[in-house]
């Protein structure tokens, strides 16, 4: 006797003997306009330096990186994250105040080179800083830390040179206690009222970020980050209290970073909010790590990038910030019967 719903009545792997019924039943699935491009921008014109630790990626002139933006139009994806090399640095990083600096030229060409293609620009300061801290730096209790409040009201600043060079969205990632708070405060007082913050709210101090920090030139040049970022080791609850900050200071989105390794997180805070819209920042070492076990033969590229995407979605995330965009975008139009 089979007890009733049970084995041989129930075959669940009749939904998966045929390609065109795992088509049919799937849930989660990807899409390129859910997918955002992060591009490196640097000064000059004609410029493609090569990222070692990041094939397939570049810092490129703003010339260039609105051919990046165009073909990022072309292959449907969500829009572009642009994260810039100024050249110069100093220890309060005042080359992101600029309205001429490296991105707002940025800005400025992609929007002449593809108008519809959402902008979003990155609010630190760690690639302008000559310490590669995430603002400026002081003294408080016999040690060396960023400057929590100055960094706020520098921020609100590079959020307004931003929007006023045409960015459609600002995200801030530096993890400063009251940031969504002052640069909402700044972009309001400076007629951006409609220009959303896209909040990375729950970063961790991850040793994920290294082949970013060679792309970004921005690795600290001394101590770390760690008292500002989050801690890997604490309990979800932590990401949840962080989030529940920023939204409470105006933000429109919030970010989980990095992904894989964080795809808890991610769930618990899709749960808790289902209604915010949720990024996930697919981060450099998780790209490069595929990228160099692919190269190695050890595992096929396509089939692993698209799993962990899915596996970011399927997790919660409705954007998905990843260097595979382009390539998952292709990979995806493939795919369709």
């Amino acid at each position: 006797m089979h007890s009733e719903g049970a084995f041989p009545t129930v075959r669940l792997r009749r939904l998966r003997y045929l390609p065109a019924m795992r088509r049919l039943v799937r849930q989660v699935h990807l899409r390129a306009e859910q997918m955002i491009l992060p591009v490196f921008v640097r000064p000059g014109r004609g410029v493609k330096k090569e990222i070692p630790s990041m094939p397939g990626h570049w810092q490129l002139s703003p010339d260039l990186a609105a051919q990046e933006v165009r073909e990022a139009a072309r292959l449907g994806l969500g829009g572009v994250l642009l994260f810039g090399i100024p050249e110069q640095k100093d220890p309060e990083g005042r080359e992101a105040l600029r309205p001429d600096g490296v991105i707002p030229q940025a800005i400025r060409a992609a929007k002449d080179a593809a108008p519809e293609v959402l902008v979003i620009t990155d609010l630190c300061f760690c690639e302008y800083t000559s310490h590669g801290h995430c603002g400026p730096i002081c003294q408080r209790a016999g040690r060396t830390d960023v400057d929590n409040d100055t960094t706020l009201q520098l921020l609100g600043q590079q959020a307004v040179v931003h929007a006023q060079a045409g960015a459609d969205l600002v995200a801030p990632s530096g993890m400063m206690d009251g940031m969504v708070g002052a640069i909402r405060k700044a972009l309001d007082a400076a007629g951006f009222e409609h220009v959303p913050i896209l909040s990375y709210a729950a970063k961790y101090a991850s040793a994920f970020y290294g082949p970013f920090r060679e792309a970004a030139e921005s690795a600290p040049q001394f101590g770390d980050r760690r008292s500002y970022q989050m801690d890997p080791a604490s309990r979800t609850e932590a990401a949840l209290r962080e989030i529940q900050l920023d939204l409470a200071e105006g933000a429109d989105m919030v970010m989980v970073k990095p992904a894989l390794a964080y795809l808890d997180v991610i769930r618990e805070v899709r749960c808790r909010w289902p209604e915010i819209p949720l990024a996930a920042y697919n981060v450099s070492g998780e790209y490069s790590m595929v990228k160099a076990a692919s190269e190695r033969g050890w595992l096929d590229e396509k089939q692993i990038a698209l799993e962990i995407l899915t596996a970011i979605g399927r997790a919660g995330a409705d954007i998905i910030i990843t260097y595979w965009a382009k390539q998952a975008a292709g990979w995806l139009a493939e795919a369709k019967p």
